[in-house]
């Protein structure tokens, strides 16, 4: 007998599923394998939006099959792994439900194949709905505190697709070229969906992808105007890029060799430049010191839960104790390598305090409050003049992604008497 059509994408979806519920794997690391019998490009993003979807409404999704079942079934058990793929594509990606059991019940035989017909039957019968926004895990929410509804009603979609400009003053040029919205000079917003590569302006290299958070350290170290910076753990270098454009001399420092031959890609492309350094950060020592460091630290990347909404099962205390203690370490390290008068920015794309508030307390040097006017309109730096965004702000222009940023000055050296 035929198999149906689309069942290699659903097959697709519960590894990816399996890979980050059960094996604890980001939803980029385990994509290529477990999309490895999938030939369409469009098949394979159907894989990945389904396993985004379940996860993004996990709690939601349980609570539904909870419902419908006698007895509640195992986290880990197939049936339930497949009833949440099944519920996402009826409820958040519209397929039909005759569709959806066609695809999905032959990811199961025997006993649990009669179940998930039972209860997806019994939920399509009661009209069965998803709140307005995702329903937090009740670590994450504890973690997020009061602004944890917001964050949850921002992270109900997945985010548009940003665009951070080479020439910041080619925004009305590009935005009317690409039909794009804008939020501050050099960004623009399209909607998401369809072949990056295929955008006009990508093959001429003006422009890269990158979240209007995200392009928001490199904004504030300001024109370069032929100053030295060090991007620290720069991969895969759209502040690399940025920094270029702005007239520094950069030097982009990663340990990840394929990472770091996506930004030789991205400099080749827009005909920015960078020079590439491979090395860890922890190890390695400048012949000279820099006029400004830009460290976006590794970190959990809370902050980038709409479009990798694993992070929310994925991240507990112990990867956020692990991530701070490597942010300690590399801002220390950073600290000693500025001229004098030089600037620091430290930056993560988490939503934890421990690797913003907490680190950012812990740096010795004298603070260089960051400004209104130079974010995008809607953001306001805290009291202590670091900035905080979370995907619960700007929500009616299309989010944001979580970062912390912070910027420090070094001591002048002492004048020569």
């Amino acid at each position: 007998m035929a198999q149906p059509t689309g069942i290699y994408a659903r097959r697709a979806a519960l590894r990816l599923l399996d890979a980050v519920l059960r094996r604890g794997e980001t939803l980029d690391i385990a994509f290529a394998v477990a999309t490895k019998d999938v030939r369409k490009f469009e098949d394979k993003a159907l894989a990945r939006a389904i396993a985004s979807e379940s996860l993004r409404w996990l709690v939601d999704l349980d609570a539904l099959i909870d419902s419908a079942t006698k007895k509640p079934l195992p986290g880990d058990a197939k049936a339930r792994m497949v009833l949440r793929l099944m519920l996402a594509q009826w409820l958040r990606l519209d397929t039909p439900p005759h569709a959806v059991v066609a695809t999905g019940l032959d990811l199961l035989s025997g006993g649990p194949r009669r179940l998930a017909h039972g209860v997806f039957s019994t939920l399509t019968k009661q009209e069965a709905q998803l709140p307005d926004a995702p329903t937090l895990p009740a670590d994450v929410a504890a973690r997020w505190g009061e602004r944890a509804p917001a964050i949850a009603a921002g992270l109900a979609e997945p985010p548009p697709l940003d665009l951070t400009l080479r020439d910041p003053d080619q925004t009305a040029h590009w935005a009317n070229q690409l039909s794009a919205d804008s939020l501050m000079p050099g960004h623009l917003r399209l909607p998401r969906g369809g072949n990056v590569e295929k955008l006009p302006g990508f093959a001429e290299g003006a422009w890269w992808v990158q979240d209007l958070a995200a392009s928001l350290p490199a904004r504030l170290l300001g024109q370069g105007e032929g100053r030295h910076v060090l991007d620290l753990c720069a991969a895969p270098g759209g502040k690399s890029l940025q920094l270029a454009a702005q007239g520094w001399q950069v030097t982009s420092l990663d340990i990840s060799k394929r990472r770091l031959e996506l930004l030789r890609a991205n400099l080749n492309r827009t005909g920015l430049k960078a020079s590439i350094v491979r090395a860890d950060a922890l190890t390695w020592e400048p012949k000279h010191k820099y006029d400004a460091i830009l460290l976006d630290a590794p970190c959990t990347a809370t902050g980038t839960a709409r479009r990798h909404p694993d992070v929310l099962h994925r991240i507990g205390p112990r990867q956020i104790e692990e991530m701070a203690e490597l942010q300690s370490a590399l801002v220390e390290r950073a600290q000693g390598w500025l001229k004098p008068g030089g600037t620091l920015l430290y930056a993560t794309c988490s939503l934890e305090r421990e690797e913003g508030e907490a680190q950012a307390s812990a740096i010795s040097l004298p603070p260089d409050e960051i400004r209104t006017d130079k974010l995008p309109e809607g953001i306001v730096p805290t009291s202590e003049g670091w900035v905080r965004t979370d995907p619960g702000m700007l929500a009616d222009q299309g989010g944001l992604d979580g970062f912390f940023i912070g910027r420090w000055k070094a001591d002048q050296a002492p004048a020569s008497t």
